[in-house]
């Protein structure tokens, strides 16, 4: 196993250990035994609505205020939950915070774009573009507040670097410590950082991510923050990742998502999101039924949060609102 990092001190914006729940219903409507489901309730973090991304912003906080930051730089999709944590780790620590967003002014308000607002970031709108452009345009924002005389420091997409990915190095320790028996632990992969550090911690053959087209090679992305967490040139070991489940794309709701968003809310009540966590679940769905993970295997699903943003994805709240059962008199 790679080599433990340098000393490096975090600020503390979680509440620790999220729970370890077992999910018997979703378990069984899945192919699997009643026992061999549990959700690590990362959406319980605490901090801004909660969320995987809390994990990694503890350590990338931690520095920035190190090196004396006044101001976090960051970007992401409209409805980023990174962007709307960095918003609320800004608020706890007091300080600025600039999101850098697709997407133009005037869209919809709703979910994360909401709680952005409330939580007091400045947001500049960067256009449909891809995230490589969102980079270009918070460098040039990170020029500009420089020149204020602001000490910013930017945070990179999705807040996956070596040094965000040590939050799911502890995150899975902490899911070994409450499991020690597991033998798979299922993640989405978006910015790739918190798979990353769950193959770090746990091997790459307890680790199954799927992807959600966040990225262009996912793959390639995770392989390297794997290699930087354990100070090699290259990646140790083969990855296990799924790639069948972006469909028409990043923000776009599918048949098997939409699924697995159903059977998670009827079966345990647990509400899940459909750009990260409905896609991990559509994913482990998947493994079960071509045999990549059986009955009587000890499986975990990470619950990396994002409820705020399913109401920022129409498809999805229409869909859901299809759903309902009406009950008529006589």
């Amino acid at each position: 196993m790679a080599t433990d990092f340098m000393p490096t001190v975090p600020v503390i914006l979680g509440t620790w250990p999220t729970p370890l729940e077992p999910a018997p219903r979703l378990a069984q409507a899945i192919g699997l035994g009643a026992e061999d489901l549990w959700i690590k309730r990362d959406d319980l973090t605490g901090l801004g609505g909660g969320g995987n991304k809390v994990r990694k912003l503890e350590w990338i906080c931690g520095e920035a205020i190190a090196r004396g930051a006044d101001t976090l730089v960051t970007c992401g999709a409209r409805q980023s939950n990174h962007a709307r944590l960095t918003a609320a780790a800004g608020a706890r620590l007091g300080l600025h915070v600039v999101l850098v967003l697709a997407g133009t002014k005037g869209g919809p308000e709703n979910g994360n774009v909401a709680l952005n607002g409330l939580c007091g970031a400045t947001v500049a709108w960067a256009g449909d573009v891809a995230h490589e452009e969102l980079e270009s345009v918070a460098s040039s924002i990170m020029e500009v507040l420089c020149d204020r005389d602001a000490r910013p420091v930017f945070i990179p997409y999705g807040g996956s670097s070596a040094l965000g990915a040590r939050g799911y190095v502890e995150g899975g320790r902490e899911i070994l410590a409450q499991m020690p028996g597991l033998t798979t632990v299922v993640t989405a992969v978006g910015s790739g950082g918190t798979m990353a550090g769950l193959v770090h911690a746990l091997g790459s053959r307890r680790v199954l991510g799927v992807d959600t087209g966040a990225l262009v090679h996912p793959a390639e992305v995770v392989a390297d923050l794997v290699a930087s967490l354990a100070g090699l040139p290259s990646a140790p070991e083969e990855l296990r990742l799924r790639v069948d489940h972006v469909g028409a794309g990043y923000g776009e709701l599918t048949e098997a998502v939409l699924s697995a968003l159903l059977v998670a809310a009827r079966t345990e009540g647990l509400i899940l999101d459909p750009i990260y966590t409905g896609r991990a679940l559509a994913g482990l769905v998947s493994a079960v039924v071509d045999g990549q993970i059986q009955p009587g295997e000890r499986t975990v699903l990470l619950h990396t949060g994002g409820l705020p943003g399913l109401f920022g994805h129409p498809a999805t709240v229409s869909r859901a609102a299809e759903q309902v059962t009406e009950f008529h008199l006589g």
